[in-house]
């Protein structure tokens, strides 16, 4: 279960960053993605899949969640 951080690129897409794998991609799809609820399964643009458990409300970004790998 890495600990990835979130946080928003200036053209307002999500950027997913895991720190000991020094990877870095673009959120491409998020499961739940509403002003009350965010999470389920995520999809990265290279087509890496991470899982985490809805959050509600909806975190504020940037923030740091533990995913699991889909």
């Amino acid at each position: 279960m890495p600990n990835v951080m979130i946080r928003v690129k200036d053209d307002g897409a999500l950027l997913f960053y895991i720190a000991k794998k020094d990877q870095e991609d673009e959120i491409a799809h998020v499961e739940t993605d509403t002003d009350d609820t965010w999470g389920g399964e995520v999809e990265l643009t290279d087509g890496s899949r991470y899982y985490i458990d809805p959050i509600s409300p909806r975190p504020s970004f940037p923030t740091t969640l533990r995913f699991k790998r889909a």
